[in-house]
């Protein structure tokens, strides 16, 4: 594609697969740029197609089956997740049932050759002439995340302010996007996640198309924009041009005047219900929605005013055999959406005079040609009371008559011409059965292969669950055997510890530096406490307990606390030996509870394990001399406390 091609207006790329398949070998394309006047051609791989859709954003990609483009529905919902948003994706043949191009380009008059280039401009020539369906898998509703551009780390010195930032930040440009879909006057529901400092995210779910929003996809710094539609549940086909196709109308006459519309396939289409509108207004909201062929009313007899309303479209008329009940109506209208019981009773007679006919359409369906209209033949079989093989031949005169003022032929064609004529037109329709046909054999022999790529698929992933299986089985019954093994180990190990405690005790009994506890000398237990905290002086109480006129040595005495030191001092020990020097704060505590204090190097303790002995006569030793530096404590404060009081008073006095 050239420079020019790129400054068209409302283009169209008409598109043809050149060679290889979409599903396997890689495919190449033929590629038409057309803008109404000039054209373009190309032959390109699929990842340069998708480049040049990118760089020139056509109005319009047309081709004749969008399965050229995509391996399966999954596959076409991506590509058209992909597309720009100002682009549409359109199948020129027709619908879920396509017609052969061919048959479809002599229809509208646009020249027409089997190659692939030829193929790719008449699918442009249709498409820029508003022939085809528009393939959507999207609703008009998009949905605007604005979250984290970067995520907000694993903590650090600036942790908080670094999330608060990133929060608040997010929070800034939610607030920028409301107030761009505000001044845009679009209709949205926002839903937010707070989040420390602000917003972790902030979702709108905007009623429009992405190439309607005021805000686009970004990643800037703290912060980024996603934008997504709304998918639907399936693959849709619409008209580029909404025709004024045959349809079932009902009405429930009334104050309130209600109409549903429901196509020939028993599809719900609309509903509408009005107060004020008369006759001729609700006929002009029919006529825009299609061409009754049966006018249906809810209650026996039907009413006049229905009546009116079947004459003005010479339709068919459909009334129940008794009045409908209102369980009936809400059972069979339970799957539609209506405001009031008006157009729910209007839509109910609309579903049951469906109902009626269904079995009919179907039938008149099957003997419709495909060059013939369906729902012209179903409406003439209908409201003329005539077969469908009768219909079919005044349509086949018709466009017999038409050929015949076309070639303005002034003589009579003999009946040799006739035959020959009839046979041909016979010969032409058969074609486009078989066509038809073919059409139908390659799409089950497409879908075949892919059943049967599925079955290989299946087969593949029930191998590797089976090996997986095996490979969990064996691994269960490694691990039980290593429970058993774990088990068989833990009861040793209990053992061995409890023959262990049996030593200790023995030990304990018979060593020599312990013997004179047993017989009463000057010994005195000690209770050992491994640091100054809570924890430690719990875990001691929880090993051998804490009472009051305990010894207690306290191995390390640094870092305690106000709390700690009176937990300390609630067990009132008779002395607390310490390693290492207390804090000024429990000191302080240790001193007001009268709980006296001395250096562990005062008094000898000899250690065996858990259990720790001191002379008695040491710690009364030592429990004398805290009692004397407490005297002079006590002295000292007294002194400082009447030195302040008698400040205080000079002070006042001199004021």
């Amino acid at each position: 594609m050239n420079a020019r091609t790129s400054a068209l207006d409302a283009l169209v790329f008409g598109i043809d697969i050149q060679s290889g398949d979409v599903r396997g070998d890689a495919p190449s394309y033929a590629v038409v740029a057309y803008d109404g006047e000039n054209f373009d051609r190309d032959v390109v791989s699929f990842r340069k197609l998708r480049r040049l859709i990118e760089r020139e954003e056509p109005a319009i990609l047309a081709t004749d089956n969008v399965y050229e483009l995509a391996t399966d529905r999954d596959d076409l919902v991506r590509f058209l997740r992909w597309l720009p948003d100002g682009t549409r994706l359109v199948q020129v043949t027709g619908a879920e049932r396509p017609e052969p191009l061919s048959r479809v380009a002599s229809r509208h008059g646009v020249p027409y050759g089997k190659k692939p280039m030829k193929e790719a401009e008449a699918a442009a020539r249709l498409a820029a002439a508003n022939v085809g369906h528009e393939v959507t898998a999207f609703t008009d509703t998009t949905t605007v995340k604005v979250s984290r551009g970067r995520s907000t780390g694993k903590g650090g010195w600036s942790q908080d302010r670094y999330t608060r930032r990133i929060h608040g930040n997010v929070k800034s440009r939610a607030r920028d996007v409301e107030s761009a879909l505000d001044d845009a006057n679009l209709e949205y529901e926002q839903d937010v996640t707070e989040k420390y400092g602000g917003y972790a995210n902030a979702v709108f779910t905007v009623e429009a198309a992405p190439e309607d929003l005021p805000v686009s996809r970004e990643r800037s710094g703290d912060t980024r924009i996603e934008i997504e539609r709304e998918r639907r549940d399936g693959i849709e086909f619409e008209p580029l041009v909404k025709r004024r196709d045959r349809v079932i109308v009902g009405i429930d006459p009334g104050t309130t005047t209600a109409a549903a519309v429901v196509s020939l396939d028993g599809e719900v289409l609309d509903v509408y219900s009005t107060r004020t509108a008369d006759t001729a207004g609700v006929i002009e909201w029919l006529v825009e929605r299609g061409r009754p062929v049966v006018v249906a009313a809810d209650v026996d007899p039907m009413p006049e005013t229905v009546e009116k309303f079947r004459r003005s479209f010479d339709a068919d008329g459909w009334a129940p055999d008794s009045d409908l009940p209102v369980d009936e109506k809400l059972h069979r209208t339970r799957e539609h959406t209506y405001d009031n019981d008006h157009q729910r009773d209007a839509l109910a007679a609309a579903l049951f005079a469906f109902d009626t006919y269904e079995d009919q359409f179907a039938r008149i369906t099957q003997k419709v040609p495909p060059q013939f209209d369906r729902g012209e033949v179903i409406d003439r079989v209908v409201t003329g009371d005539a077969s469908v093989e009768a219909v079919l031949r005044d349509l086949t005169s018709d466009d017999e008559s038409e050929e015949e003022e076309s070639t303005h032929e002034p003589r009579e064609l003999s009946p040799e011409e006739r035959r020959i004529k009839r046979l041909e037109r016979q010969v032409e329709r058969l074609e486009s059965q078989v066509d038809d046909l073919e059409s139908t054999v390659q799409a089950k022999d497409e879908r075949i292969a892919e059943f049967e790529e599925e079955l290989s698929e299946a087969r593949r992933e029930e191998r590797r669950e089976a090996r997986e299986r095996r490979e969990v089985n064996r691994l269960e019954r490694e691990t039980e055997r290593l429970e058993r093994e774990l088990e068989t180990e833990r009861d040793r190990a209990d053992e061995l510890e409890s023959k262990l405690e049996r030593l200790k005790t023995l030990w304990k009994l018979d060593h020599s530096n312990f013997s004179d506890v047993s017989e009463g000398r000057d010994l005195v237990p000690v209770k050992v406490i491994e640091q100054f905290t809570r924890d430690a002086i719990d875990d001691a109480a929880a090993a051998y307990g804490l009472a009051a006129g305990d010894v207690v040595y306290l191995r390390d005495a640094s870092g305690a606390g106000r709390s700690t030191a009176e937990r300390l001092a609630d067990t009132a020990p008779r002395i607390v030996l310490r390693d290492g020097n207390l804090s000024d704060v429990a000191d302080e505590v240790l001193f007001d509870h009268d709980i006296p204090v001395a250096p562990a190097s005062d008094v000898t303790v000899q250690e065996v394990d858990e259990l720790a002995v001191a002379r008695e006569s040491e710690v009364v030793a030592a429990i004398d001399d805290w009692e004397r530096r407490a005297d002079e404590r006590s002295r000292e404060q007294k002194s400082e406390m009447v030195d302040q009081i008698i400040s205080e008073h000079r002070a006042e006095s001199g004021d």
